[in-house]
């Protein structure tokens, strides 16, 4: 009989503390907001890595690079670098813009850059921007055949 009481009482107090629990707030690890994959951030620097996007062996990796200089001035870039020397080797950089409450990222600039018989290409530029935004930088990277492609958290220019 003992036992019976003891048990139904850890029941009891099992599901007591199950409730109080389940309706504790939560918080996520970070109040940040995210559009399209990326951070709306006020860092002064971000840099976004490639996902490959075909499967090869010319492709070694990519990035974007997106730094506030000052406001109303940004600097951004991308580079793709190839395993070995390709024939060809490029690099398309976006940048674009949005403000808070925004669901889409608009295109802002962008350039492109190829280079020959070498294993990296790179470009990147100094803009002058309109404040209130935040900007990242999108690339697409390609050697030969090969795709992949990067991009940045937004960081915003004042």
């Amino acid at each position: 009989m003992v036992k019976r009481i003891r048990a139904g009482c850890c029941a009891v107090v099992l599901m007591i503390s199950m409730l109080l629990i389940s309706v504790c707030n939560t918080n996520a690890a970070s109040d940040d907001l995210v559009l399209d994959g990326s951070y709306l951030t006020n860092d002064e620097e971000s840099i976004g890595y490639d996902t490959k996007i075909t499967r090869g062996e010319d492709l070694l990796t990519g990035y974007s690079k997106c730094v506030r200089l000052g406001p109303g001035k940004l600097y951004a870039g991308g580079t793709t670098i190839a395993a070995h020397t390709v024939a060809n080797i490029q690099v398309s950089v976006v940048i674009e813009r949005a403000q808070k409450g925004d669901t889409t990222w608009s295109m802002y600039t962008g350039w492109h850059k190829e280079n020959t018989n070498v294993d990296r290409v790179g470009s990147n530029r100094t803009l002058l921007v309109e404040g209130g935004y935040y900007y990242r930088v999108r690339s697409i990277h390609s050697a030969n055949s090969d795709l992949s492609s990067s991009f940045t958290d937004g960081v915003y220019i004042e």
